[in-house]
């Protein structure tokens, strides 16, 4: 799997009949399923999928996430997501993905820190030495992409003094 190009673009995912609210549109949750699919994909290139953690013990928790809807989705919708590294160090990720519908609109994108885990404690702990190496290699790959207008953002309500 080629951890160089950069972002990376998940595979296309449909919206399941079973995600659609009361309002008619993909509810809030799944939007979050959407994305936690297609870091998936990024957990296996880099060397962390099931097999990680059951042969080593090793897996990712989500530490933190900031969830921007854009535009809603509907049934008959099909989307892709990017993800791209913005930070690391030996025991976190700091990611970014946009999931874009298949015509080119954005509808959501997801800001996400991630812990590296021992899950014998389970306790955050470094990555080994073969998974840090994915990892540099895909934050070398994401080092020359600008950083998304999106991420950082805080949340609140903007009072005029």
């Amino acid at each position: 799997m080629d951890l160089t190009h950069a972002p990376h673009v998940s595979r296309i995912f449909e919206i399941e009949k079973d995600w659609i609210d009361y309002n008619g549109h993909m509810n809030m949750a799944y939007y979050t399923v959407l994305f936690d699919r297609a870091s998936d994909e990024m957990c296996e290139m880099v060397g962390m999928g099931p097999d990680y953690a059951r042969v080593r013990g090793l897996t990712t928790y989500t530490a933190e996430i900031h969830l921007r809807y854009v535009r809603e989705l509907h049934l008959s919708d099909r989307v892709k997501a990017t993800y791209q590294l913005l930070d690391h160090d030996e025991k976190r990720i700091h990611s970014y993905q946009e999931l874009y519908h298949l015509d080119g609109w954005l509808a959501a994108s997801c800001e996400v820190m991630t812990l590296h885990v021992d899950m014998s404690g389970p306790k955050v702990a470094p990555f080994p030495a073969d998974i840090m190496e994915n990892v540099r290699t895909l934050a070398k790959a994401h080092a020359s992409l600008p950083r998304p207008e999106g991420a950082g953002r805080s949340i609140g309500i903007r009072r005029r003094s």
